[in-house]
């Protein structure tokens, strides 16, 4: 089953090479808590825009603290949670220009471990000027989290068969968005009903008080984007540089998401089949086709034959359906490493091996080796779109709209037509953002599209950035998931220029 997410892979790559600074992370003290480990609520919302914070050392060059926000901001004084941060010093002090908050996205990336690859998520100017801080949102990673799934149960989550064709199949499928349902209220049933993007954004307020800033600058990626342009929508008054790359569009419906995200999908994998085909023709290594037509078949053949014979692997762990489409899938985020991690992967795959597709896999769900999940986004990612959008619909219906995003995406159309499915089931009731998000009132706001983006496609960007009243649109003429430090000297510049200088691109700037 896929989880509900659209962050950039690379994070994942962040994450698993950052795993003991996590556990560093998770250990800071915090001097709010009692001494049952709860945090302290303040008896009204002034009370944490003016909490004193206790920084601490926590890796070279980074330091954490946790910071109190309300449980519940209609009532304020009746419980706190925490959320941890992490801050990277501007390097240029005496030109410091204030905090830069960065999120990869999600639902359910850590920011925190995000914030501590800054050297490679801003450019050096911008790491000269800004402190670069990540954050936890609520109920992810070593923020006050929301676990719903033990290793073992999540395991079989994610191996289920995500695109069920036969009766014994939806049950199974069913069954497991059920027990997630029923297991998040078990385990995290007073954070659930206040988990979504809303109070999420609520947040990032008390974040900028308390960091002491008067304007909020953040680089908001992928579902970054919704969480940054919600804030926007709150508190217009409040923003400062905010820039939102990999847009995602709110008044889209999760079906047309479903849809959107397949045919992106499809394309990206047909952008991947061109080059890998370029490459066979120039260097005569072609394991698994000669011909785009050839290399797409190998894949339609496996997957097929996954779904009834899952794939062995190195660790004995069966690869099934799910998981070969979610190793191809997360691949396309990055058209750098990762086509060429497909590559392989595939190679070893058509040779009857699927360890290399698995950990592909694993990675996107950020399992680690040992069989530990480095953090709860699984269940944060489900949850938070739970909770954004009220979008229930029949098991008649996602087998219809299965077939309809098969013919739009013959790969990846029916397992994404069914990713949505598990909210019929969630267990508290949503509370949907505000449509459209406009932020009438808000400094100018920069958008950033990719053109053959699989998990935020072009036109989500467009439509974010014309609902914002002071929206304007960049765009990157490239592959992958986002734009900004991934290559582009154009793209790079036009947004250090907004950031340093407040410099918006020339309308209509197309950059490659």
């Amino acid at each position: 089953m896929k989880p509900q997410r659209i962050l950039p892979i690379a994070f994942f790559m962040i994450v698993v090479a950052l795993f003991s600074a996590y556990f560093l992370t998770r250990g800071t003290t915090n001097p709010a808590t009692s001494p049952s480990g709860e945090a302290k609520p303040f008896l009204n919302l002034q009370g944490y825009m003016t909490q004193t914070l206790s920084w601490e050392k926590c890796d070279i060059g980074f330091e954490c603290t946790m910071v109190r926000v309300p449980l519940d901001y209609a009532n304020p004084g009746a419980k706190a949670i925490t959320l941890s941060v992490v801050r990277h010093k501007a390097t240029d002090k005496a030109h410091r220009m204030g905090s830069l908050l960065v999120n990869p996205g999600g639902p359910g990336g850590s920011g925190v471990e995000y914030a501590k690859s800054a050297e490679f998520i801003v450019t050096p100017a911008v790491l000269k000027k800004f402190d670069i801080v990540g954050f936890d949102p609520r109920g992810v990673g070593a923020s006050t989290p929301l676990w719903c799934l033990n290793g073992a149960e999540t395991d079989k989550f994610i191996a289920v068969d995500g695109s069920p064709t036969t009766p014994a199949q939806e049950r199974e499928f069913v069954d497991q968005a059920k027990l997630l349902a029923r297991r998040c209220v078990e385990r995290a049933g007073t954070l659930l009903p206040f988990i979504g993007t809303i109070d999420a954004a609520r947040d990032l307020d008390v974040l900028r008080a308390v960091l002491g800033d008067k304007k909020l600058n953040m680089l908001g990626k992928s579902y970054g984007t919704l969480l940054g342009a919600n804030y926007a929508h709150l508190f217009p008054q409040n923003v400062g540089r905010l820039v939102l790359d990999g847009a995602v569009d709110p008044t889209v419906s999760l079906q047309e998401m479903n849809i959107e995200q397949a045919k992106a999908f499809e394309g990206a994998l047909n952008s991947y089949l061109d080059t890998y085909a370029a490459d066979c023709a120039s260097t005569g290594e072609c394991p698994f086709g000669v011909t785009r037509a050839e290399a797409h078949g190998t894949i339609d053949e496996l997957i097929a034959t996954s779904d009834t014979t899952p794939l062995p692997s190195k660790s004995k762990r069966p690869v099934t359906q799910s998981e070969v489409i979610l190793g191809i899938l997360s691949s396309l985020y990055d058209s750098d490493g990762g086509w060429t991690s497909l590559t392989a992967a595939l190679t070893t795959a058509v040779q009857g091996d699927g360890t290399d597709l698995l950990n592909l896999a694993d990675y996107y769900v950020d399992r680690g080796p040992d069989g530990k999940y480095l953090i709860n986004s699984n269940e944060i990612g489900y949850a938070v779109n739970c909770m954004d959008k009220d979008q229930r619909v029949t098991i008649d219906e996602v087998r219809k709209e299965a077939v309809t995003l098969a013919k739009a995406s013959p790969t990846f159309g029916g397992y994404l037509a069914w990713s949505s499915f598990p909210c019929n089931y969630w267990p508290v009731p949503s509370k949907p953002i505000p449509t459209p998000l406009t932020a009438i009132g808000s400094a100018p706001i920069l958008v950033v599209g990719t053109t053959r983006d699989p998990a935020t496609p072009l036109q989500w960007a467009k439509g974010l950035a014309s609902q914002l009243k002071t929206g304007h649109l960049l765009v990157f003429d490239g592959d992958g998931h986002t734009a900004y430090t991934r290559g582009s000297s154009c793209v790079d510049n036009a947004i250090d220029a907004y950031f340093l200088a407040g410099t918006l691109p020339k309308a209509g700037l197309v950059c490659s």
